[in-house]
Protein backbone atom coordinates (compact mmCIF):
# COMPACT_ATOMS: atom_id res chain seq x y z
CA UNK A 1 0.00 0.00 0.00
CA UNK A 2 1.24 3.46 -0.99
CA UNK A 3 2.14 5.70 1.97
CA UNK A 4 0.03 8.85 2.54
CA UNK A 5 1.63 11.99 1.10
CA UNK A 6 2.24 14.78 3.66
CA UNK A 7 0.87 18.28 2.88
CA UNK A 8 2.99 20.43 0.62
CA UNK A 9 3.49 23.18 3.21
CA UNK A 10 5.14 20.68 5.51
CA UNK A 11 2.49 20.81 8.26
CA UNK A 12 0.83 17.71 9.62
CA UNK A 13 -2.86 17.68 10.47
CA UNK A 14 -3.61 16.48 14.00
CA UNK A 15 -6.86 15.90 15.81
CA UNK A 16 -7.04 18.56 18.55
CA UNK A 17 -9.08 18.56 21.76
CA UNK A 18 -11.56 21.35 22.56
CA UNK A 19 -10.01 24.26 24.52
CA UNK A 20 -10.72 24.23 28.23
CA UNK A 21 -13.54 26.61 29.36
CA UNK A 22 -12.41 30.00 30.68
CA UNK A 23 -12.39 30.38 34.42
CA UNK A 24 -15.58 31.97 35.80
CA UNK A 25 -15.36 35.79 35.83
CA UNK A 26 -15.43 37.29 39.26
CA UNK A 27 -17.33 40.53 39.62
CA UNK A 28 -16.24 42.97 42.24
CA UNK A 29 -18.74 44.10 44.80
CA UNK A 30 -19.97 47.69 44.87
CA UNK A 31 -18.12 48.20 48.16
CA UNK A 32 -14.80 47.30 46.47
CA UNK A 33 -15.54 49.61 43.54
CA UNK A 34 -16.37 52.51 45.85
CA UNK A 35 -13.18 51.96 47.88
CA UNK A 36 -11.02 52.32 44.79
CA UNK A 37 -13.02 55.05 43.06
CA UNK A 38 -11.59 58.54 43.05
CA UNK A 39 -13.70 61.29 44.52
CA UNK A 40 -15.21 63.68 41.96
CA UNK A 41 -14.30 67.33 42.35
CA UNK A 42 -17.04 69.26 44.18
CA UNK A 43 -19.35 71.45 42.10
CA UNK A 44 -18.91 75.03 43.22
CA UNK A 45 -20.80 78.17 42.35
CA UNK A 46 -18.38 78.79 39.47
CA UNK A 47 -19.31 75.53 37.72
CA UNK A 48 -22.02 77.22 35.64
CA UNK A 49 -20.47 80.67 35.68
CA UNK A 50 -19.83 80.61 31.93
CA UNK A 51 -23.37 79.53 30.99
CA UNK A 52 -25.02 81.97 28.59
CA UNK A 53 -28.61 82.27 27.53
CA UNK A 54 -28.99 80.65 24.12
CA UNK A 55 -31.46 83.33 23.09
CA UNK A 56 -29.90 86.65 24.17
CA UNK A 57 -26.30 85.34 24.64
CA UNK A 58 -26.04 87.01 28.04
CA UNK A 59 -25.07 85.44 31.35
CA UNK A 60 -26.62 88.20 33.45
CA UNK A 61 -29.32 87.37 36.00
CA UNK A 62 -28.04 83.81 36.20
CA UNK A 63 -30.55 83.03 38.95
CA UNK A 64 -33.24 83.21 36.24
CA UNK A 65 -31.48 80.94 33.74
CA UNK A 66 -33.05 77.52 33.20
CA UNK A 67 -30.73 74.64 32.31
CA UNK A 68 -32.07 71.93 30.03
CA UNK A 69 -32.03 68.53 31.73
CA UNK A 70 -30.96 66.90 28.47
CA UNK A 71 -28.42 69.16 26.74
CA UNK A 72 -27.47 71.47 29.66
CA UNK A 73 -27.99 74.62 27.57
CA UNK A 74 -29.42 77.64 29.35
CA UNK A 75 -32.32 80.02 28.69
CA UNK A 76 -33.59 83.01 30.63
CA UNK A 77 -37.15 82.57 31.91
CA UNK A 78 -38.17 85.75 30.10
CA UNK A 79 -36.38 84.84 26.86
CA UNK A 80 -38.38 81.68 26.30
CA UNK A 81 -41.48 81.78 24.10
CA UNK A 82 -43.98 81.52 25.61
CA UNK A 83 -42.44 83.04 28.76
CA UNK A 84 -41.87 80.63 31.65
CA UNK A 85 -43.15 82.15 34.90
CA UNK A 86 -41.00 80.29 37.42
CA UNK A 87 -38.41 77.53 37.66
CA UNK A 88 -40.17 74.14 37.24
CA UNK A 89 -39.81 71.67 40.08
CA UNK A 90 -39.64 68.71 37.69
CA UNK A 91 -37.44 68.01 34.68
CA UNK A 92 -37.41 70.75 32.04
CA UNK A 93 -36.34 70.47 28.40
CA UNK A 94 -35.40 73.35 26.12
CA UNK A 95 -37.34 73.98 22.88
CA UNK A 96 -34.76 72.02 20.84
CA UNK A 97 -34.91 68.93 23.06
CA UNK A 98 -38.64 69.06 23.77
CA UNK A 99 -39.50 68.55 20.09
CA UNK A 100 -43.00 69.89 20.62
CA UNK A 101 -45.29 69.40 17.66
CA UNK A 102 -47.38 72.34 16.43
CA UNK A 103 -50.97 72.12 17.59
CA UNK A 104 -53.70 71.38 15.08
CA UNK A 105 -56.88 73.41 14.71
CA UNK A 106 -60.04 71.69 15.86
CA UNK A 107 -62.32 70.78 12.93
CA UNK A 108 -65.08 73.37 12.48
CA UNK A 109 -67.81 70.79 12.14
CA UNK A 110 -71.02 71.32 14.06
CA UNK A 111 -71.31 67.67 15.05
CA UNK A 112 -67.76 67.59 16.41
CA UNK A 113 -68.31 70.83 18.34
CA UNK A 114 -71.58 69.57 19.80
CA UNK A 115 -69.92 66.34 20.96
CA UNK A 116 -66.83 68.07 22.37
CA UNK A 117 -68.79 70.55 24.49
CA UNK A 118 -71.65 68.12 25.19
CA UNK A 119 -74.23 70.64 24.02
CA UNK A 120 -77.77 69.73 24.96
CA UNK A 121 -80.83 70.22 22.75
CA UNK A 122 -83.49 71.96 24.80
CA UNK A 123 -87.17 71.94 23.90
CA UNK A 124 -88.76 75.13 22.72
CA UNK A 125 -90.76 75.35 25.92
CA UNK A 126 -87.65 75.25 28.08
CA UNK A 127 -85.88 77.75 25.82
CA UNK A 128 -88.88 80.07 25.96
CA UNK A 129 -88.99 79.79 29.75
CA UNK A 130 -85.33 80.71 30.01
CA UNK A 131 -85.71 83.58 27.59
CA UNK A 132 -88.68 84.83 29.57
CA UNK A 133 -86.59 84.78 32.72
CA UNK A 134 -83.92 86.83 30.97
CA UNK A 135 -86.48 89.36 29.74
CA UNK A 136 -88.04 89.65 33.18
CA UNK A 137 -84.60 90.31 34.57
CA UNK A 138 -84.07 93.08 32.04
CA UNK A 139 -87.42 94.63 33.02
CA UNK A 140 -86.50 94.55 36.68
CA UNK A 141 -83.22 96.23 35.91
CA UNK A 142 -84.98 98.99 33.98
CA UNK A 143 -87.38 99.70 36.81
CA UNK A 144 -84.65 99.77 39.47
CA UNK A 145 -81.91 101.66 37.65
CA UNK A 146 -80.78 103.49 40.80
CA UNK A 147 -80.47 100.25 42.74
CA UNK A 148 -78.46 98.77 39.86
CA UNK A 149 -75.89 101.55 40.07
CA UNK A 150 -75.49 101.06 43.81
CA UNK A 151 -75.37 97.27 43.88
CA UNK A 152 -73.46 96.71 40.63
CA UNK A 153 -75.43 93.67 39.52
CA UNK A 154 -73.75 91.04 37.39
CA UNK A 155 -75.03 90.99 33.80
CA UNK A 156 -75.40 87.88 31.61
CA UNK A 157 -73.18 87.69 28.56
CA UNK A 158 -74.69 88.32 25.13
CA UNK A 159 -73.85 85.52 22.66
CA UNK A 160 -72.84 86.22 19.09
CA UNK A 161 -75.80 86.15 16.68
CA UNK A 162 -73.83 84.78 13.71
CA UNK A 163 -73.84 80.94 13.96
CA UNK A 164 -70.70 80.62 11.81
CA UNK A 165 -68.81 83.08 14.01
CA UNK A 166 -70.02 81.30 17.14
CA UNK A 167 -68.76 78.01 15.70
CA UNK A 168 -65.33 79.57 15.16
CA UNK A 169 -65.29 80.86 18.74
CA UNK A 170 -66.03 77.42 20.16
CA UNK A 171 -63.58 75.83 17.75
CA UNK A 172 -60.78 78.09 19.01
CA UNK A 173 -61.45 76.96 22.59
CA UNK A 174 -61.58 73.31 21.51
CA UNK A 175 -58.22 73.77 19.75
CA UNK A 176 -56.57 75.16 22.89
CA UNK A 177 -58.04 72.47 25.17
CA UNK A 178 -57.00 69.70 22.78
CA UNK A 179 -53.46 71.10 22.50
CA UNK A 180 -53.10 70.82 26.28
CA UNK A 181 -54.81 67.41 26.34
CA UNK A 182 -57.65 68.78 28.47
CA UNK A 183 -61.33 67.95 28.63
CA UNK A 184 -63.99 70.65 28.61
CA UNK A 185 -65.75 71.13 31.93
CA UNK A 186 -67.90 74.12 32.80
CA UNK A 187 -68.21 73.23 36.49
CA UNK A 188 -66.05 72.26 39.43
CA UNK A 189 -65.12 68.57 39.42
CA UNK A 190 -64.48 66.45 42.50
CA UNK A 191 -62.38 63.47 41.46
CA UNK A 192 -62.03 60.32 43.60
CA UNK A 193 -58.99 60.45 45.85
CA UNK A 194 -58.76 64.26 45.83
CA UNK A 195 -61.43 66.30 47.61
CA UNK A 196 -65.02 65.36 48.43
CA UNK A 197 -67.60 67.99 47.58
CA UNK A 198 -68.52 68.21 51.25
CA UNK A 199 -65.14 69.87 51.93
CA UNK A 200 -66.09 72.92 49.85
CA UNK A 201 -67.79 74.90 52.62
CA UNK A 202 -67.77 78.67 52.35
CA UNK A 203 -68.50 78.95 56.07
CA UNK A 204 -64.90 77.99 56.95
CA UNK A 205 -63.40 80.79 54.79
CA UNK A 206 -60.96 82.84 56.84
CA UNK A 207 -62.62 86.20 57.50
CA UNK A 208 -65.83 85.13 55.76
CA UNK A 209 -66.89 85.20 52.11
CA UNK A 210 -69.38 87.46 50.37
CA UNK A 211 -72.66 85.82 49.46
CA UNK A 212 -73.85 85.95 45.86
CA UNK A 213 -77.19 87.76 45.77
CA UNK A 214 -80.34 86.05 44.55
CA UNK A 215 -80.50 88.11 41.36
CA UNK A 216 -76.82 87.49 40.58
CA UNK A 217 -77.33 83.77 41.15
CA UNK A 218 -80.18 83.87 38.61
CA UNK A 219 -77.73 85.45 36.16
CA UNK A 220 -75.19 82.72 36.88
CA UNK A 221 -77.79 80.01 36.34
CA UNK A 222 -78.96 81.67 33.12
CA UNK A 223 -75.39 81.77 31.76
CA UNK A 224 -74.89 78.10 32.62
CA UNK A 225 -78.10 77.24 30.77
CA UNK A 226 -76.98 79.21 27.72
CA UNK A 227 -73.66 77.35 27.76
CA UNK A 228 -75.51 74.02 27.73
CA UNK A 229 -77.45 75.19 24.67
CA UNK A 230 -74.22 76.08 22.87
CA UNK A 231 -74.49 79.84 23.46
CA UNK A 232 -71.15 81.18 24.66
CA UNK A 233 -69.68 84.62 25.41
CA UNK A 234 -68.22 86.49 22.41
CA UNK A 235 -64.67 85.29 23.06
CA UNK A 236 -61.95 83.73 20.95
CA UNK A 237 -58.82 81.84 22.06
CA UNK A 238 -55.71 82.84 20.08
CA UNK A 239 -52.07 81.81 20.28
CA UNK A 240 -49.43 84.45 20.94
CA UNK A 241 -45.72 83.64 20.63
CA UNK A 242 -44.95 85.51 23.86
CA UNK A 243 -48.03 84.78 25.97
CA UNK A 244 -49.05 81.38 24.65
CA UNK A 245 -52.79 80.77 24.44
CA UNK A 246 -54.74 83.88 25.40
CA UNK A 247 -58.32 85.14 25.12
CA UNK A 248 -59.62 88.16 23.24
CA UNK A 249 -63.07 89.66 22.86
CA UNK A 250 -64.84 88.80 19.62
CA UNK A 251 -67.46 91.47 20.21
CA UNK A 252 -68.15 94.40 22.53
CA UNK A 253 -68.67 93.41 26.18
CA UNK A 254 -70.34 95.64 28.78
CA UNK A 255 -69.00 96.40 32.22
CA UNK A 256 -70.08 93.87 34.92
CA UNK A 257 -70.74 91.13 32.35
CA UNK A 258 -70.15 87.60 33.60
CA UNK A 259 -67.32 86.22 31.47
CA UNK A 260 -66.84 82.77 32.95
CA UNK A 261 -66.74 80.70 36.09
CA UNK A 262 -63.28 79.34 36.91
CA UNK A 263 -63.54 75.54 36.73
CA UNK A 264 -61.34 72.48 37.06
CA UNK A 265 -60.48 69.73 39.54
CA UNK A 266 -60.75 70.72 43.20
CA UNK A 267 -57.85 69.65 45.42
CA UNK A 268 -56.31 70.50 48.77
CA UNK A 269 -53.70 73.25 48.63
CA UNK A 270 -51.29 71.09 50.64
CA UNK A 271 -51.32 68.51 47.83
CA UNK A 272 -50.37 71.10 45.21
CA UNK A 273 -47.69 73.14 46.93
CA UNK A 274 -44.98 71.76 44.60
CA UNK A 275 -47.17 71.45 41.52
CA UNK A 276 -45.95 72.98 38.25
CA UNK A 277 -49.46 73.82 37.03
CA UNK A 278 -49.33 77.56 36.31
CA UNK A 279 -53.11 78.09 36.38
CA UNK A 280 -54.15 77.02 39.87
CA UNK A 281 -56.81 79.25 41.42
CA UNK A 282 -57.56 79.77 45.10
CA UNK A 283 -61.02 78.45 45.95
CA UNK A 284 -61.07 78.43 49.75
CA UNK A 285 -58.69 80.02 52.27
CA UNK A 286 -59.55 78.30 55.55
CA UNK A 287 -58.49 79.15 59.08
CA UNK A 288 -56.82 75.75 59.12
CA UNK A 289 -54.40 75.73 56.13
CA UNK A 290 -54.91 71.98 55.68
CA UNK A 291 -58.54 72.70 54.72
CA UNK A 292 -57.68 75.28 52.03
CA UNK A 293 -58.74 74.35 48.50
CA UNK A 294 -57.53 75.22 44.99
CA UNK A 295 -58.92 74.74 41.48
CA UNK A 296 -56.53 72.84 39.18
CA UNK A 297 -57.42 73.17 35.47
CA UNK A 298 -54.65 70.88 34.24
CA UNK A 299 -56.92 68.05 33.05
CA UNK A 300 -60.37 69.63 32.92
CA UNK A 301 -61.43 73.25 32.52
CA UNK A 302 -63.01 75.94 30.37
CA UNK A 303 -62.02 79.22 28.71
CA UNK A 304 -61.01 80.76 32.05
CA UNK A 305 -57.88 78.56 31.92
CA UNK A 306 -56.51 80.67 29.04
CA UNK A 307 -57.18 84.21 30.33
CA UNK A 308 -53.82 85.76 31.20
CA UNK A 309 -52.77 87.89 34.15
CA UNK A 310 -51.44 91.42 34.32
CA UNK A 311 -47.92 92.46 35.24
CA UNK A 312 -48.36 93.81 38.78
CA UNK A 313 -44.95 95.49 38.70
CA UNK A 314 -45.54 98.09 35.97
CA UNK A 315 -48.20 100.81 35.52
CA UNK A 316 -48.65 99.71 31.90
CA UNK A 317 -49.36 96.17 33.04
CA UNK A 318 -51.93 97.25 35.60
CA UNK A 319 -53.75 99.35 33.00
CA UNK A 320 -54.46 96.21 30.97
CA UNK A 321 -56.78 94.77 33.59
CA UNK A 322 -60.35 94.55 32.31
CA UNK A 323 -61.61 91.64 34.44
CA UNK A 324 -61.88 91.04 38.15
CA UNK A 325 -61.72 87.68 39.86
CA UNK A 326 -64.22 87.36 42.72
CA UNK A 327 -64.89 84.45 45.07
CA UNK A 328 -68.51 84.05 46.16
CA UNK A 329 -70.54 81.95 48.55
CA UNK A 330 -73.10 80.28 46.29
CA UNK A 331 -75.56 78.09 48.18
CA UNK A 332 -72.93 77.43 50.85
CA UNK A 333 -70.14 76.50 48.40
CA UNK A 334 -67.19 78.57 47.20
CA UNK A 335 -67.24 79.57 43.53
CA UNK A 336 -64.89 81.79 41.52
CA UNK A 337 -66.29 84.16 38.89
CA UNK A 338 -64.54 86.31 36.30
CA UNK A 339 -66.49 89.53 35.68
CA UNK A 340 -65.75 92.49 33.40
CA UNK A 341 -64.66 95.52 35.42
CA UNK A 342 -65.06 97.97 32.52
CA UNK A 343 -66.36 98.05 28.96
CA UNK A 344 -64.30 95.80 26.68
CA UNK A 345 -63.96 96.51 22.97
CA UNK A 346 -63.96 93.86 20.27
CA UNK A 347 -60.42 92.62 19.61
CA UNK A 348 -59.18 93.56 23.10
CA UNK A 349 -57.41 90.84 25.06
CA UNK A 350 -58.66 89.86 28.50
CA UNK A 351 -56.54 90.23 31.64
CA UNK A 352 -57.09 90.06 35.38
CA UNK A 353 -54.95 90.25 38.51
CA UNK A 354 -53.50 86.85 39.41
CA UNK A 355 -52.49 88.19 42.83
CA UNK A 356 -55.87 89.32 44.04
CA UNK A 357 -55.54 87.42 47.33
CA UNK A 358 -52.11 85.97 48.21
CA UNK A 359 -49.65 88.19 46.31
CA UNK A 360 -47.55 85.11 45.56
CA UNK A 361 -47.71 84.62 41.80
CA UNK A 362 -44.56 85.91 40.00
CA UNK A 363 -45.80 88.29 37.30
CA UNK A 364 -42.71 90.47 36.79
CA UNK A 365 -42.03 88.92 33.37
CA UNK A 366 -45.60 89.13 32.09
CA UNK A 367 -46.07 91.14 28.92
Amino acid sequence: MRPRTPPRNGSVRKRTAAPPPPPPRRYRSMAEVMREAKAAPPITGDYYADVLCEQCRSGDRDEEILLCDRCDRGYHLFCLRPIVVRVPSNAWFCPSCAEEKPFQSFPLMQRRIVDFFRIQKCSEAVAEMKCGTSQDGKKRRKRSLVMYKKRRKILPFVPTDNPAQRLEQMGSLATALTALQMEFSNELTYMPGMVPRSSNQAIIEKGGMQVLSREDKETLDLCRTMHKRGECPPLRVVFDSREGFTVQADGNIKDMTLISEYTGDVDYLKNREHDDCDSMMTLLLAENPSDSLVICPDKRGNIARFINGINNHTPEGRKKQNLKCVRYNVDGECRVLLVACRNISSGERLYYDYNGYEQEYPTQHFV
